[in-house]
């Protein structure tokens, strides 16, 4: 049924409409976590026909220089989350389309054989009740059941030092704190080892130049950007439903989520903002509705 529904809102001419008339002087950043290879083409395929894909940092420097002129139309940014080990299938593909991306690493996860807390089933406390908690309770409630972030397993979940070095050359690696908490349910002495510390690592330990971050969950609050702001970060990246600008502030970059599709339709309606605009009932959420109904109705893109 969900899958008629996104062939209907695509054939509908709408993601057209949001591409064409929303999207075209705007910047849009898309989600991915971890994409198999097969469904990550056909995502290419689709995003390189109808986008112009471009890196983080060439979208950062026109931020910085408050030039639009810089960017091509319909710009699209590809990221990953977590720095799943799942990601380096996908060198092939990014070898053959050398489209750039960014893939967003928890620094005390990758080479190891450690476990990110959300994929650990509870047998009490849902995901969506542990995210709600203190930080420091949600761990004593994993380690209660069996789970510590510093446990080592019999597999990985994300890539070793190996598989990012190889990706290297073809990936732009950012920072997504080290073990991957809710950023406000930290105290203070938390967030800023989870912030400030993970660039630290992963420069230091992977030679990476790090100057973006994406906040776990999306999640965010005003102390937390001012850590990423003193860590030395140029952005922050949220989940926060829209499209950017070269005025949109650097610290609260929106995005949207294709939720690792590989269904031609679902992806051509996620990555277009209309499903995100449905989704957050006509948009009403950050303004995104009233951004999108006034553009429909007479495109500005002076101002952009």
């Amino acid at each position: 049924m969900k899958n008629l529904l996104f062939k209907m809102l695509r054939y509908s001419g709408l993601p057209f409409l949001f591409r064409e008339l929303v999207q075209r002087n705007r910047v849009t950043i898309l989600l991915y976590h971890d994409i198999e290879p097969e469904a990550f083409e056909k995502n290419l395929e689709f995003l390189s026909a109808h986008y112009n894909i471009i890196a983080l940092g060439d979208y950062i420097k026109a931020c910085r220089e408050k030039n639009s002129r810089k960017l091509p139309p319909k710009s699209l940014i590809l990221t990953f989350d977590d720095g799943h080990i799942g990601n380096y299938a996908l060198k092939t593909l990014l070898e053959r389309y050398r489209v750039p991306v960014t893939i967003f690493l928890c620094a005390g996860i990758i080479n190891t054989n450690r476990h990110f807390w959300f994929t650990f089933k509870h047998p009490e406390v849902p995901k969506s009740a542990l995210k709600r908690l203190p930080n420091r309770e949600k761990l004593n409630r994993l380690q209660k059941a069996g789970f510590s972030p510093e446990t080592e397993f019999e597999k990985p979940q994300a890539m070793n030092r190996e598989q990012i070095m190889a990706l290297k050359p073809l990936v732009d690696f950012q920072a997504h704190t080290i073990f991957h908490p809710c950023l406000p349910q930290c105290d203070d002495a938390e967030a800023r080892e989870e912030i400030i510390t993970a660039k630290t690592m992963l420069e230091n330990e992977y030679h990476l130049d790090i100057n973006a971050i994406a906040y776990p969950n999306g999640d965010y609050s005003e102390r937390d950007i001012a850590l990423s702001m003193e860590a030395g970060y140029d952005c922050g990246i949220t989940v926060d439903f829209g499209y950017n600008t070269v005025h949109t502030d650097p610290f609260r970059l929106k995005r949207l989520s294709v939720n690792d599709t590989g269904s031609p339709d679902e992806l051509a309606v996620k990555a277009s903002g209309l499903w995100a605009f449905f989704k957050t009932k006509n948009g009403s959420r950050n303004g995104f509705g009233q951004a999108v109904r006034s553009t429909l109705k007479q495109p500005d893109y002076t101002s952009i």
